[in-house]
Parts: C-alpha cells; structure tokens; sequence
C-alpha cells in the first residue's frame, strides 16, 4: 500500500503481530484515518457515472432512436439500479474500516476470500485499461487537432500509432501519479471533479440553459463517427 503508517497494527495484541493473515493494508482503518464523508462517496458515484464511456453509451442510445432525455434516464436508472448492491459490498468496509479481501473471509474463509479479491482485481485492471485507453485515445485527438500529421502516422502490428501507444502511456503516468499520491488525493480529485460533470454551462448557442452531460451526449449523437474513432 503507498504511504503506509504501522498505526493501523501497532494495538494489536502480540500474538497478531507476526500473523500473515494481517498487515497495514488488511488492519482496519483507524477512525482518525476515516476522511470520507456522504460528500465523498456521492462524488465517487457521480464520477462512476458520468465518464466517457457514459457519454458513448448515451450517443448509442440516442442513435438507436432515443432522444436525449430517454438516453440520460435510462443509463440514470441503470447506475441507480447498481448503486444497490455496491452500498449493501461497501456496508462493512464504511462502518468498520475493513478492506474487502477481509469482509470475505466471513463468507469464503480466509484462503477462500483470494478468490473474489483476485476476480474484482482483475476486473479492476480490465477496467482501468479501459479507461486509460479511451482517456489515451482522447488526448491523442485533440493532439491530432493541433499536429495534423500525427494523424497520419502509420499503426503497428497492433493496430495502433507510436503517438497513441504514447498518449496511452501519458495518460497511465498520470493515473498512477494519483495512486501513489494515495487514497485521500482520490478524494479530492473526485470533489473538484464531479461538480464540473453535472453543474451546467454558462449558456449554450441557442441562450439555454443545460447540462453538461446533456451538451456531450447531444454533441456525441451529431459527431457520431468522430466519437466511434477517438474514443471507442
């Protein structure tokens, strides 16, 4: 774990200080530790949420025939519909401070509960190579916007560019940059982050007032091609 401190173990009793079964990332956060509020978690939602693979399952939608209200519900009702079972998993790990692998040694015991942790981390790792693709994928557009000539690069065997594959990494270098920087930089990230997702713009051409996620899924259904190739 970055920026471990031993003051998660450092009560336990001695029997449980040379256990395996037990170290700074699996010992219970102490509650001076515990910074994350309702705030906290309802920007982490949001973020979840409202992500450009939202904005492309909204453009699909609304070129499926949807119009933008019945796209935006639909995927609303969808995130709400998962954000059950996620509070029900998080339950414990909010009230008593302890990470997941721990919670599943209740149901799975304690060699059991490597089998989940080890199936929501390569779920995680799928994921996040998503994200860090399409976040890569974007940088690399705009890029192409201003030097048109990386736009022309021919792609490997891979099917991809140097420029992207460097855009990609641009891009993992600052996710990782967060993750070293720990958990509570997540945080902040997360509260800057998810008001911009949801406040509305200044104005828009036409003098009205409306969401940002309206703006994109409606830009994303007229740019639909350019959309399919930088971000899918």
């Amino acid at each position: 774990m970055i920026q471990t401190s031993a003051a998660a173990t450092e009560s336990l009793p001695p029997m449980l200080e040379s256990s395996a079964l037990i170290n700074d990332d699996l010992a219970p956060v102490p509650m001076e530790r515990r910074k994350w509020r309702l705030g906290s978690y309802a920007a982490l939602w949001i973020s979840m949420s409202a992500c450009i693979p939202t904005y492309m399952l909204a453009s699909s939608l609304i070129g499926g025939g949807m119009n933008w209200s019945q796209a935006i519900l639909t995927i609303f009702l969808g995130n709400l519909i998962v954000i059950v079972p996620m509070i029900m998993n998080a339950h414990a790990g909010t009230n008593y401070g302890i990470p997941f692998p721990v919670f599943c040694r209740a149901s799975f015991g304690i060699r059991g509960a490597n089998i989940p942790a080890l199936l929501r981390a390569f779920v995680a790792c799928g994921w996040f190579g998503i994200q860090t693709w399409i976040g890569g994928n974007a940088i690399y557009k705009i890029l192409a916007i201003f030097v048109p000539s990386l736009g022309h690069t021919s792609a490997s065997a891979f099917g991809i560019t140097l420029p992207q594959f460097l855009c990609f990494l641009f891009f993992w270098a600052i996710n990782m940059l967060v993750v070293y920087k720990g958990i509570d930089c997540v945080r902040w990230l997360l509260n800057i982050k998810a008001p911009l997702l949801i406040a509305p713009p200044p104005s828009t051409p036409d003098n009205e007032i409306r969401p940002v996620l309206y703006l994109l899924c409606s830009r994303a259904h007229r740019h639909d091609r350019f959309l399919g190739d930088a971000l899918a």
